[in-house]
């Protein structure tokens, strides 16, 4: 039954208008266009997706940092009669938010995360071999036993592997299965 819905409905274009054509086309056929709605379409996680959100809230709050600030003024020291004293710059503060919280934006926001991803990874591999560090030197001062080589090593490679983006984890071909070498 969804599929013969979604026959019925015209496709839908990245400006989120029907993508028929204007009468260009002396057929009167559908324009179908190939291009995507993001300039980053790749599917991220939720806690990725958390991210940019975040950073697409942070850049919104920057461009509105007037208007939240005067708000702010207003409703310090109220309690009950922000709502009425201070309803033009809360007017205005969420005018201004309103304004720049586009899908642009976002979409600038979402260039910004995947731009910062190699800081990221730089600042995540520095703060696990700081950690290895500061356990190689807590086992020495108390006297324990050093740790597994492997289990360092196999931390090391780990570290190196790259932030995982979108999509299903690759699956292995028949041969290299884990468990192939049991018999």
């Amino acid at each position: 039954m969804a599929a013969a819905m979604a026959a019925q409905q015209p496709p839908i274009a990245p400006g989120g208008s029907s993508s028929r054509s204007t009468g260009n086309n002396n057929r009167g056929t559908e324009d179908i266009s190939l291009s995507v709605p993001s300039r980053n379409p790749l599917p991220l996680s939720a806690s990725q997706e958390a991210q940019v959100r975040e950073v697409f809230n942070q850049r919104v709050r920057d461009q509105c940092a007037d208007e939240i600030k005067a708000f702010a003024d207003c409703a310090r020291s109220r309690t009950l009669t922000i709502a009425f004293a201070c309803r033009d710059a809360s007017r205005r503060m969420n005018g201004c938010m309103l304004t720049h919280a586009t899908p642009e934006e976002h979409d600038r926001a979402r260039e910004q995360w995947f731009a910062q991803r190699q800081q990221r990874a730089r600042e995540r591999e520095q703060k696990e071999r700081r950690k290895l560090e500061q356990e190689a030197f807590h086992r020495e001062w108390w006297g324990l036993p050093r740790r597994d080589p492997e289990d360092v090593k196999k931390e090391l490679e780990k570290l190196g592997r790259a932030e995982r983006i979108g999509g299903q984890t690759r699956r292995r071909p028949a041969g290299e299965e884990e468990g192939e070498g049991r018999r």
